[in-house]
């Protein structure tokens, strides 16, 4: 009996690898359950199988746990379809969609037919390993784990915006201002004080009559 040997690739994790050894005869389910025990995924989810080309483009579907929209389409099923009866390129493609609810795409091709089965090897095998498999729930939100605050949100939190460092930043600023303005606006007072007012600070002395006039031009 002739053995497909499969490279598996996740769509997104390019580095992660499988090479799983399949006889011709088995079916996609036969796949299906190889993949998931090279990545420790639980394969008991609705998943499918599309024929492909070189460019990975979706043809012709075979499906596990279908729900009612496939089944009404008659979508084909993984255990009831042998691999032999789609493989008609020697580097066939097949995209493959695993959990619906929270997808994983990979890549399946062909790599090549051995003729022989392995003496004393049990099929589907996996051959070679490389990379380790994401977290089959990995890509998916549980807002009962991380419950979203208010504090998400404030940016003054996430600067750590203490309202007392403002106060205290004021309380800097108005005294090393204050003084400054109330010893320059002292200083015009005095002047202005000296200039005009203890110029005549002596008219005490004087009478009304005698008082000299300021605005007089004889005093010029």
């Amino acid at each position: 009996m002739a053995v497909y040997r499969f490279r598996v690739t996740f769509e997104d994790y390019d580095d992660v690898t499988r090479e799983i050894d399949v006889k011709s005869n088995q079916t996609f389910e036969d796949l299906h359950r190889a993949i998931h025990q090279s990545t420790g995924y639980n394969p008991e989810f609705s998943s499918s199988f599309y024929i492909s080309n070189d460019q990975w483009t979706k043809g012709e579907e075979i499906t596990y746990l279908p729900n009612q929209r496939r089944i009404d389409r008659g979508v084909s099923l993984m255990n009831k379809v042998k691999l032999l009866s789609f493989i008609d390129d020697p580097h066939q493609k097949f995209y493959y969609t695993f959990n619906f609810d929270r997808p994983f795409d990979f890549h399946v091709e062909l790599m090549k037919i051995i003729l022989d089965e392995t003496p004393g090897t049990t099929y589907p095998s996996v051959v070679k390993s490389v990379g380790e498999a994401p977290k089959q729930f990995g890509n998916s939100f549980n807002p009962t784990v991380l419950p979203p605050t208010t504090e998400d949100f404030d940016f003054l939190n996430e600067m750590a915006f203490n309202p007392e460092d403002a106060e205290d930043f004021s309380e800097v600023t108005d005294t090393d201002e204050l003084p400054e303005e109330k010893h320059a606006g002292g200083g015009d007072e005095e002047e202005e004080e000296d200039e005009f007012g203890n110029e005549f600070s002596d008219d005490e002395g004087f009478d009304d009559d005698e008082r000299p006039s300021r605005g007089s031009s004889d005093d010029y």
